[in-house]
């Protein structure tokens, strides 16, 4: 009888874990080991050309993956520190923000020759893209330059030239995110642990936002249907969620730790935070109302796994996992469920 009880318990166990990972936001398909690589900064898509890349920051490199199959397709070594990569199809250029080069250089769409370069002040990193005027926004400068005050360089991607830097008053900027319906960029003052409101058009600073629910504050991003800012602090380590329209705080939830990227899937109304602390996990955050979030799913990942990259128009996400003792780095790749 007590043979027969633990055979039921365990069939009823697995039947749990089996349903569990069904219902499960992020379903992991596939695990991609990749040689050489160390440490993973920021993912890059090109939909056009099918293709995935990838920077590695200890073994300098931008690695290439084919976007649906996986299969590693080049990997591209000419950089000293690559953090992001942006392909523009209709250009035939890609950009590479080379931190370690203090330059972002230009490569060509298809055969990856180095065409262009762009130079910056050194701890080049955070990027955002501005589509209605095909700037590009590059933050630079900060404390790897010691100097009190950050610029974001703007760098006109049809000329291949950089055309204005703003400063800005605090030694380190992280993530940006672009007000497509109007001027304003969004900048995480990292520094100053504040959100700074920067007129595109003016090209000035015209608010400051002070983050009052935690600080280390990194990643940003903007749900511009519903006028809402989404950031992660690391001390301690949160997701908050602040009205674009006045600069208030509207919740705050406790998420992974040393959290790095920070997605926002608006057609299933969630969020994705990778923690690289720990053993690594995605936060995974579902939107209720424009105020109202509630953590739904923690899905482990493993340790150091902090930047990844959700890919809306194939539903699926990229997280980067570093190599440790003799796991190589990997690419965990996750399929994203209704």
């Amino acid at each position: 009888m007590r043979k027969t009880f633990f055979i039921l318990a365990l069939a009823l166990a697995c039947a749990s874990q089996s349903w569990a990972q069904e219902k499960a936001p992020l379903r992991l398909s596939q695990t991609i080991n990749v040689a050489g690589a160390r440490k993973w900064d920021h993912f890059g898509v090109d939909l056009k050309g099918n293709r995935l890349f990838v920077t590695s920051e200890e073994e300098p490199a931008v690695e290439v993956f084919d976007l649906r199959t996986y299969k590693q397709l080049q990997s591209l070594t000419d950089f000293k520190e690559p953090h992001n990569v942006l392909p523009f199809p209709e250009l035939k250029k890609i950009f590479v923000v080379d931190g370690g080069a203090s330059e972002v250089k230009i490569l060509d769409y298809d055969s990856y020759k180095l065409i262009g370069r762009i130079a910056l002040t050194i701890d080049a990193d955070p990027v955002v893209y501005d589509p209605s005027s095909k700037f590009l926004y590059v933050v630079n400068g900060g404390r790897e330059a010691h100097t009190p005050t950050c610029l974001i360089s703007i760098v006109d991607t049809v000329s291949g030239k950089k055309i204005a830097d703003l400063k800005l008053d605090t030694n380190r900027l992280e993530s940006m995110a672009i007000e497509k319906s109007g001027p304003r960029l969004f900048v995480n003052m990292t520094g100053i642990n504040s959100i700074g409101v920067v007129d595109r058009e003016k090209r000035a600073v015209v608010a400051t936002w002070p983050v009052t629910a935690g600080k280390d504050n990194v990643p940003l991003q903007y749900d511009e249907a519903e006028h809402r800012l989404f950031l992660a602090t690391r001390k301690p380590s949160k997701l908050v969620v602040v009205n674009a329209d006045n600069g208030k705080e509207v919740a705050n939830l406790d998420v992974a730790d040393y959290v790095d990227d920070l997605a926002y899937d608006a057609a299933h109304h969630r969020l994705y935070l990778p923690g690289g602390g720990g053993d690594g996990a995605v936060t995974v955050v579902a939107q209720r109302g424009a105020d109202e979030y509630k953590v739904v799913a923690t899905i482990p990942t493993k340790p150091g796994a902090k930047t990844a990259r959700l890919v809306p128009e194939l539903n699926k996400y990229f997280v980067g996992v570093p190599a440790k003792d003799s796991q190589p780095a990997q690419i965990l790749v996750y399929d994203v469920a209704p």
